[in-house]
């Protein structure tokens, strides 16, 4: 398996032991019920570093409290099916006994979304793996929910004449499938490929009560009513438990091309990227960076935008045809830029350091349309750099649509000076400076009118905004979270829906 957990030395506990923080609820798991998941089959563990392990994912205020020896909150067992029945059979029984259930595999997110809360059971699915079908004639492929990014790309590459799944996350070495699919993700290739809604065709999924259906798959479309495979896709393990999926995959590209480019502006530089897709050229990454983040990344003074694209040399000649026109009036940089960026454009292991060193630090992703971009992104990060502490607030843009494009605003801050605060005042500075930097920047982004979350998804730290963000809508997913799931034991506290667990201890 080349994927994995978070890296033990990347969110390494402090000293003093560790402890939990968010607190809440704990529920237990009754002996008698671990007994009978063991009599089923499925392998179930108490032991302390299997929980430890399973209690925080890439979340930065994780990072932060493992940084001090804390974790956010612990399962009272894991639970790690290598079947389909043996998820069936961890969702019936714990749906008799209302325990709660957490889906998780990677532990890639950043959101806490596969944080258990409340305790009760961690469903590892990383035992159900692997490619168990290639249809190449329709460019299909039946996968396995825990399958790693690596893995499904290595069985891709190596089957028949050679296939791309397309979708490269920066989680890319640590995520799986059904990660993708629960958080609704986008993969830094999708203006070519497709996010994730775009490249899944069926789902295999374990309902609350263990009852397994199975969603779409049997051809490219239908008029059988509403999509239930978009109903799970993004529902964050809160509605089912997705165990498998049928693909679309793509030939092994034949051919790519890149440019490296300056603007004088963020804005020019939108601008560019709007006109391009206009025109319907659809290049593998098309990004741009402002000024700050510019310097930063590629030691320029300009706007830098990155252009990649790959896929049968006619189609990409003329992509970057388009992408050469709509640029003419920008600095022509040295390409190489984008091979530094492919290169290291998954390279998260600033992180730790930065958090270990009281430095808090996040991104925010969201998206908009076209209209409203250049406002908001010149809000958002004067709105950042307004508030006491941060060191710096830039932008850049990440994924692009014909309507509108992903936005990600980076920031930093750091307590001011004034005396040596002990570790628990440094604390909680960090989690109220964290929590005011998201208020306002979210705030901005629906002034707007815009996406409060691109791919990241909602998990804990995203769900005091989502009923403002859906309005009235909330509601119906309130009302299928009770249809699906009446008992709440499916990842409670997350989505912003209420759980009969309890209140949610974040935030």
């Amino acid at each position: 398996m080349s994927g994995g957990r978070v890296p033990p030395s990347a969110i390494d506990a402090g000293p003093g032991g560790t402890t939990e923080r968010l607190g809440g609820i704990r529920v237990e798991v009754p002996d008698a019920l671990v007994d009978q998941l063991r009599a089923d089959g499925v392998d179930v563990s108490s032991e302390p570093e299997s929980r430890e392990e399973a209690a925080r994912d890439w979340w930065p205020l994780s990072i932060g409290w493992a940084a001090r020896g804390q974790v956010p909150a612990q399962p009272a067992v894991v639970a790690r099916p290598t079947t389909v029945d043996h998820v069936a059979s961890v969702l019936a029984r714990c749906n008799e006994a209302a325990i709660p259930v957490t889906a998780t595999a990677g532990g890639s997110g950043v959101c806490g979304g596969s944080i258990p809360v409340f305790g009760g059971v961690s469903l590892d699915l990383r035992g159900l793996s692997g490619l168990a079908d290639l249809d190449e004639t329709s460019l299909l492929a039946d996968v396995g929910a825990g399958t790693f990014g690596p893995d499904l790309e290595a069985a891709l590459r190596s089957s028949g004449s050679g296939y791309t799944f397309g979708h490269w996350p920066q989680s890319m070495d640590i995520s799986t499938v059904g990660g993708w699919i629960a958080c609704r993700g986008a993969g830094q290739y999708s203006t070519r490929y497709g996010k994730i809604e775009d490249l899944v065709e069926g789902l295999e999924v374990v309902l609350a009560d263990g009852t397994v259906i199975r969603t779409d798959g049997a051809a490219p479309r239908s008029a059988t009513g509403p999509s239930l495979t978009q109903l799970f896709v993004g529902s964050e393990g809160t509605l089912g438990v997705v165990t498998g999926a049928r693909l679309r995959i793509t030939p092994t590209p034949a051919a790519d091309d890149r440019r490296a480019l300056g603007f004088g502006s963020f804005a020019d530089g939108l601008d560019a990227c709007r006109r391009i897709l206009r025109r319907g050229a659809t290049p593998a990454v098309l990004r741009l960076y402002d000024q700050t983040e510019s310097k930063r990344n590629f030691d320029t003074e300009s706007c830098v935008m990155v252009i990649y694209d790959e896929a049968d040399p006619v189609v990409v000649e003329a992509t970057l045809a388009v992408c050469d026109h709509e640029c003419a009036g920008a600095d022509r940089l040295d390409d190489e830029l984008v091979t530094r960026w492919l290169h290291e454009r998954n390279d998260t292991s600033a992180l730790g350091p930065l958090w270990k060193a009281n430095i808090v630090v996040d991104t925010i992703e969201m998206a908009g349309r076209w209209s409203v971009l250049p406002g908001l992104a010149e809000e958002v990060v004067a709105t950042l750099r307004g508030i006491e502490g941060t060191l710096n607030a830039s932008v850049h843009e990440s994924h692009a649509y014909p309507d509108g494009a992903c936005l990600y605003f980076t920031f930093g801050g750091r307590r001011p000076p004034g005396g040596e605060p002990d570790d628990a005042a440094q604390l909680a500075w960090q989690e109220t400076y964290y929590r005011e930097a998201w208020d306002a920047a979210t705030a901005c982004v629906l002034a707007h009118g815009a996406a409060i979350s691109h791919h990241h998804g909602i998990g804990l730290n995203r769900s005091r905004f989502l009923a403002e963000a859906l309005g009235s809508g909330f509601s119906v997913l309130r009302s299928v979270k009770d249809a699906l799931d009446p008992a709440g034991i499916l990842n409670p506290g997350k989505l912003g829906l209420a759980s009969r667990f309890g209140p949610t201890p974040w935030p």
